[in-house]
């Protein structure tokens, strides 16, 4: 018998004052049965620093990535179904990647496990000029799990390249580090 989703609810606030985004979200989140708590947050914490402020090109929405080997974990298209941004969570394959950045005008990863995945691609990506790549810590993304529940509202706040995220009882911070790209 194939195990079947969870099926968790979110609402993000968010307030991005480096980019002046000021929305608030209520997602519904398949987590596939192989994704992490880690993985998950990190797929909100990339739809909170990418949800674009008006939807001219379509809004961001959570793809099947772990269900469907053709969509990433978010993607942002068009009414015509061209694809805007593509981006992928965890350590995804050079092949991947490439594939992306020939069908989208824009890709990011953001990645959370070692950086030894990305020093043994990155040399082959500098031709991807429409690529860029973010390390969320392992720390930070263990505490972003903890805030992790069926039902979460979650504040996210976004001042100087720092993220912090609450739910009302806890806050954290998180520092994505820039690998690569614009």
């Amino acid at each position: 018998m194939a195990l079947k989703a969870t099926i968790n609810k979110a609402t993000l606030e968010i307030s991005d004052l480096d980019r002046q985004v000021y929305q608030t979200h209520n997602l519904v989140i398949a987590q596939h049965p192989s994704e992490t708590n880690e993985r998950m947050m990190v797929r909100l914490l990339a739809f909170a620093l990418n949800v674009p402020s008006d939807e001219v090109r379509g809004p961001l929405e959570l793809a099947k990535d772990m269900w469907e080997p053709d969509e990433p974990a978010l993607w942002q298209k068009d009414l015509t179904g061209k694809i805007f941004h593509w981006i992928e969570v965890g350590q995804p394959e050079e092949k991947r990647i490439t594939r992306a950045c020939g069908r989208s005008e824009k890709v990011s990863v953001y990645s959370f496990g070692t950086h030894t995945w990305w020093a043994g691609i990155k040399n082959r990506l500098t031709r991807c000029e429409n690529l860029s790549v973010w390390q969320i810590p392992p720390a930070d993304a263990e505490a972003m799990a903890a805030l992790t529940a069926r039902t979460m509202i979650l504040q996210v706040t976004v001042q100087d390249g720092a993220v912090y995220i609450g739910d009302g009882a806890r806050s954290i911070e998180v520092t994505p580090e820039r690998l690569f790209g614009g």
